[in-house]
């Protein structure tokens, strides 16, 4: 997508900026499945940083073809990312009573001896 724009170095650089916020992202995660979503993210972005650093390119390997309609062409790491991203898509719908740290708020105001 940016390859044609930026140089391959410029795109390791942007990666591992993402990847240190995506690890502080991960040190605050409230619960297990941000958690899982988030190192799932960072695996396939660190997947394709050595790729880049290796061969100055991504190689995308897996490559499906259905009739006359082909899917764009992918590899792992990508499917990592996209698994995460969709985790944390699942995860932003789930309601606020499941999520631990509501679970604990709400605990607080239901006790009402003050202590």
């Amino acid at each position: 997508m940016l390859g044609g724009v930026v140089p391959w170095w410029g795109l390791v650089a942007l990666a591992a900026v993402v990847v240190a916020w995506l690890l502080i992202w991960l040190w605050k995660a409230p619960d297990g499945l941000t958690g899982a979503a988030l190192g799932l993210i960072i695996g396939g972005a660190l997947g394709n940083i050595l790729d880049r650093l290796r061969y100055q390119a991504v190689p995308d390997f897996l490559d499906f073809h259905y009739g006359s309609y082909h899917w764009p062409s992918f590899n792992l790491a990508d499917v990592a990312i996209f698994c995460g991203a969709a985790l944390l898509f699942w995860d932003s719908f789930r309601t606020s009573k499941v999520r631990p740290e509501n679970r604990e708020q709400d605990n607080r105001k239901g006790d009402v001896t003050g202590g």
